[in-house]
């Protein structure tokens, strides 16, 4: 039997509001050659039952979506396990995240070791991503402040778009060249030995 070679995975991280839905709908149309699948959080969050997506039960999952309830750690924890078994399989994934939990950071680390998987921050200005949720009228207004000092604080990157300064397909171009033509990924190792070295430390979620 024939082993495929391990498919790339590309992670999105970034608050809410700050555009990686678009940037990754974006990606899979211009990678043409090749077909990468959408395996981010709000796929694995709409697994869930529907009663889990009201509070109380919520905030067994994600809460105020600046820290996890114990399902939610376990649903990210299986979404990067899934990213690791489809990436082995040969397939190429996109996921969308919110690194608001240390854990999640070291955990995806590990979970990725040893595949080509880039890490890139979707950054985006608070007061754009304040009126960005205002305009949307489908988000929890002050999700983004409550996640703005948390998803970027593990500080590191194989490269960074800014939304508010990017359309979608721009990010997207730059994101492909970079994983095409740039260095090899390197930030999920960085990471995965400073985890190993001293467990992460966050700011605490804003009450």
């Amino acid at each position: 039997m024939m082993t495929a070679a391990p498919g790339k995975i590309i992670i999105l991280n970034g608050t809410s509001s700050s555009g990686k839905t678009s940037l990754l709908r974006a990606l899979q149309n211009r990678m043409e050659t090749e077909a990468w699948l959408d395996a981010g959080i709000d796929r694995f969050i709409w697994m869930m039952p529907r009663r889990y997506l009201n509070r109380p039960l919520w905030d067994r999952v994600l809460g105020l979506a600046a820290s996890a309830g114990p399902e939610g750690h376990s649903l990210v924890n299986g979404m990067h396990a899934a990213a690791a078994a489809l990436s082995r399989a040969g397939l190429n994934v996109l996921m969308d995240h919110v690194l608001v939990e240390p854990a999640w950071v070291g955990g995806c680390a590990q979970a990725l070791a040893g595949l080509p998987a880039w890490l890139v921050g979707v950054r985006c200005p608070l007061d754009v991503l304040e009126q960005r949720e205002a305009d949307r009228k489908d988000r929890t207004l002050g999700q983004a402040r409550l996640q703005f000092d948390r998803v970027h604080a593990h500080g590191i990157y194989d490269l960074e778009v800014d939304t508010s300064q990017l359309s979608p397909d721009e990010a997207a171009a730059r994101v492909q060249a970079y994983v095409e033509s740039g260095p090899p990924p390197q930030a999920l190792q960085i990471l995965r030995q400073r985890w190993s070295d001293e467990p992460l430390a966050f700011p605490p979620p804003l009450s």
